[in-house]
């Protein structure tokens, strides 16, 4: 295969899941790393594509991809981090989960609980639990997303008011030492008010959200009691979460 077909592979790929590792991306061409190594120079010259960290993604890349390709985009790492957050939650707990590729993985693992009250502003994670053992589940309405079927505005913010909440667990978009940042400015309300209703917060991101850089600040580090994740942070990263007293924990 020539460089000039590769590159097209290569935008092929990214194109589809937003980024991708330089080691995934040489063995599905069966080349070596060094080659797309050479392959990508060109491109990132051009403003194709932006390399960092071993990875490649589109220059866009700071929009958040549809919601049915974040929920392919690293599910082994996902689904092991849902299943530690599943571990914490107790059968009866007040449980809000916010809408997100790893929350509907935390809303499949918590399927074997038995009577969780559940509040969510997502339609997905709703189907997904309303027919568990006892659960309650209330869906906050509003308007409707057209990518993630999640309900946003000042009906869904009133909704959450009215509840006091055990454990919240949110889908961040990205997470660095400025604090928790997203891609919506409807986001940020919202989130608020959950956080300030729930007596642990814990944020279920994979490491490609330590990479990402949002675009609306939700909330600082102190906001959250709990990072759970499938790698160590960033070194800066770790110190401003142990500066803010927030512990995080490493899904294996």
């Amino acid at each position: 295969m020539s460089a000039s077909s590769r590159q097209q592979e290569i935008l092929r790929a990214i194109r589809l899941k937003g980024t991708c590792a330089i080691s995934e991306i040489a063995a599905s061409l069966s080349v070596s790393e060094e080659t797309i190594r050479r392959d990508i120079k060109p491109m990132v010259a051009k403003g194709l594509v932006i390399k960092t960290h071993g990875k490649v993604t589109m220059p866009d890349d700071i929009k958040e991809p549809p919601f049915h390709m974040r929920m392919q985009e690293n599910m082994d790492a996902k689904v092991k981090i849902a299943t530690a957050v599943s571990r914490m939650i107790e059968d009866g707990e007040t449980v809000f989960l916010h809408p997100g590729s790893t929350t509907n993985y935390v809303a499949r693992a918590l399927c074997d609980h038995s009577d969780l009250v559940i509040l969510t502003n997502s339609a997905e994670i709703s189907r997904t639990l309303v027919s568990g053992e006892g659960n309650e589940v209330y869906m906050a309405g509003g308007l409707l997303r057209t990518d993630d079927a999640a309900s946003v505005g000042p009906t869904a913010i009133e909704f959450i008011k009215t509840f006091q909440v055990k454990t919240a667990v949110f889908a961040i978009g990205a997470v660095s030492p400025a604090g928790l940042m997203d891609f919506r400015l409807s986001e940020k309300e919202f989130c608020q008010a959950v956080m300030e209703r729930s007596e642990r917060v814990i944020v279920a991101v994979d490491h490609t959200k330590f990479e990402r850089k949002g675009i609306v600040h939700i909330s600082n580090l102190e906001d959250m009691d709990l990072l759970v994740t499938d790698t160590e942070p960033p070194r800066e990263l770790q110190d401003a979460l142990k500066e803010a007293g927030v512990e995080t924990l490493i899904a294996t």
